[in-house]
């Protein structure tokens, strides 16, 4: 088995793109949200909704503004080091 077959890495792309793609739309949202929170006034009230669930607990706004960022920071990061494997890839 010296190589790949083209069809496996046709495939292999083909799951990368979505893969980039989806990590794209979740980075779209995540700068949404932080948006979002970062706009509300002061006294506002910000809640979150339970994972699988209908159940919203009120949360500090602060907060979770802090922990957005963050989500938002790892997902830029995860698109930029697919980048960077994409680009090593190619020169390969």
């Amino acid at each position: 088995m010296a190589g790949r077959a083209p069809r496996d890495e046709e495939e292999d792309d083909g799951v990368r793109l979505r893969h980039k793609e989806e990590l794209s739309r979740k980075i779209k949202e995540q700068k949404v949200v932080v948006d979002e929170l970062s706009n509300l006034k002061k006294n506002r009230k910000v809640y979150k909704q339970q994972p699988n669930s209908n159940i919203f607990f009120l949360v500090d706004r602060t907060e979770t503004l802090s922990q957005c960022k963050n989500t938002l920071d790892e997902l830029k990061k995860a698109h930029q080091e697919m980048e960077n494997s994409e680009k090593t890839n190619i020169k390969k």
